[in-house]
């Protein structure tokens, strides 16, 4: 376990880490604040899967088949998905600025029996210390970060030539302003109110932008579609309206 210092400059917004700060001891409960991402969460993990074997040309099919691939997942929260990275044997290093969400991921790390290097830092910072990585997890974080551009240009600095970045954030429209905080919040209450700004939610064109800007390659986008019917998620090639997730090479 490492810490570094949240040092000014970085694209971390202390607003946000409170947050998320706040609810930390809850990552684990399904059925707690945040319980939207634990009925999300398959639906990214297949996702996140299909690319990285895809891109590496892994077999999901055997064991540990991301075994020699470093990964970063920024943002870890509780370790929703760094715990199912280090089962398929990716070297998994996570990164949060909120020290409280460190505890909690450590602690349930353990009792699964899983080793993952855990750190209370930010992406400036480990590009700053010219770390490198296959994969870079960006899922639901930049909604939340103060300057967008210069938090992907970190993300790029982070990868290997060759690597892959997936990146997943809300879309702005008015459709995702009442699904994504009306309903979310106010409605269904499965999020604190303020959990998010709609002013911060970057629509799809935007983002592959950004990614251009930055120096990555964008390669897939597809959205992730919610059924209120049944309580659902699934991948959809061709609505990305509200939740969407993104793909992305370093060129090398």
């Amino acid at each position: 376990m490492q810490s570094d210092p949240i040092v000014e400059g970085s694209t971390v917004d202390p607003s946000e880490v409170a947050k998320f700060e706040a609810m930390a001891a809850e990552w684990w409960d399904p059925n707690g604040k945040f319980k939207p991402l634990h009925m999300l969460n398959p639906c990214r993990l297949d996702y996140i899967t299909q690319q990285i074997a895809a891109e590496f040309d892994r077999d999901l099919t055997q064991p540990k088949p991301f075994k020699g691939l470093r990964l970063l997942d920024i943002g870890f929260g509780g370790g929703l998905l760094s715990e199912p990275m280090a089962r398929l044997g990716a070297t998994v290093v996570g990164a949060d600025p909120a020290p409280r969400n460190l505890h909690v991921a450590q602690l349930h790390a353990e009792q699964s029996g899983l080793e993952i290097d855990y750190r209370t830092t930010t992406a400036e910072a480990l590009a700053e210390a010219s770390e490198q990585f296959d994969v870079v997890l960006n899922m639901e974080v930049i909604e939340h970060v103060a300057d967008p551009p210069a938090y992907l240009s970190a993300c790029q600095a982070l990868l290997k030539p060759g690597g892959l970045m997936i990146c997943s954030t809300l879309n702005r429209n008015p459709k995702s302003f009442v699904m994504g905080i009306i309903g979310a919040e106010y409605v269904m209450r499965w999020l604190p109110k303020g959990t998010h700004e709609w002013s911060k939610f970057i629509t799809p064109d935007e983002l592959f932008t950004l990614i251009e800007t930055a120096g990555l390659e964008p390669v897939d986008r597809k959205g992730f579609k919610f059924n209120p019917l049944f309580f659902t998620w699934s991948i959809s090639d061709t609505d990305l309206s509200v939740n969407y997730v993104t793909a992305s090479v370093k060129p090398g």
